[in-house]
């Protein structure tokens, strides 16, 4: 059986910064909520610090375990995209971890082909904060 399909992943230098990230504050965490401004950039949290609602939707796991949540009204936007976490100078007006640094993320995306959408059709539905409360 295919591994599932990656929804979302890192570019290297994202993935350098959430490293960076991590180290200084501890676990972290993604949330895109689809609200205005920056409210549609990735967050980054420290984990534990931002309450996932019940319908929020688990995209994946990025950077080894760092879990990316999105809001389920975003997601009904963005199901049928492959989003990329980029990290770009200049600062977001966000609570994200990252702000700091002088640096954002930023979404990069892109259509799941034919083949990626009919593999999604297959497999079982994204865990939504519902199933993980406990």
């Amino acid at each position: 059986m295919d591994a599932p399909i990656r929804r979302v992943e890192l570019t290297p230098a994202a993935e350098e910064l959430v490293a960076r990230l991590t180290e200084t504050h501890g676990p972290v965490m993604f949330h895109q909520s689809g609200g205005c401004c920056d409210g549609s950039a990735p967050m980054c949290y420290p984990r534990g610090e931002f309450k996932v609602g019940a319908v929020d939707v688990l995209l994946g796991h990025v950077s080894g375990d760092v879990p990316f949540w999105m809001s389920a009204d975003q997601f009904t936007y963005w199901q049928h995209t492959h989003l990329t976490v980029d990290v770009v100078p200049g600062r977001g007006s966000g609570f994200s971890l990252e702000a700091p640094e002088g640096v954002r993320f930023l979404i990069r995306s892109r259509l799941l082909t034919d083949e990626e959408l009919a593999r999604i059709d297959a497999e079982p539905p994204l865990p939504t904060g519902a199933d993980t409360a406990g």
